[in-house]
């Protein structure tokens, strides 16, 4: 009787830890940045009472958020990345705008420290 070696597959690289196995990579579901958008509109109506600068991302995020429900992943892609440039364009003017804010009220204390030995 003729003994057979078994054959044994051995990878040269390891694939690290967790790593998943070989084939079809899903894609990560859409976000949506509807708290993002959230504190947007509760920023600029809070602060500025601007609030309708703050709505349009909040639009595009439940939009994104109802074409996700629906199945559409491409429209929640797409609408998800308008409400993520739209919340960075909010987020960049309040923060610009309260730097401006709290320049303007401290040169204001100053100048009435200086008027008022």
């Amino acid at each position: 009787m003729e003994t057979r070696q078994a054959d044994v597959s051995i990878p040269l690289q390891s694939s690290g830890w967790g790593s998943a196995a070989p084939g079809p990579r899903a894609d990560p579901p859409p976000r949506d940045y509807v708290l993002w958008s959230l504190l947007n509109v509760v920023l600029w109506c809070a602060v500025f009472g601007l609030g309708c600068l703050g709505f349009p991302p909040l639009v595009y995020s439940i939009k994104a958020r109802d074409c996700k429900l629906l199945g559409d992943l491409e429209g929640a892609r797409r609408h998800g990345s308008r409400a993520r440039v739209a919340n960075i364009i909010c987020s960049v003017l309040v923060t610009l705008m309260l730097v401006g804010l709290i320049i303007i009220v401290i040169i204001i204390f100053n100048s009435i420290e200086i008027e008022n030995p």
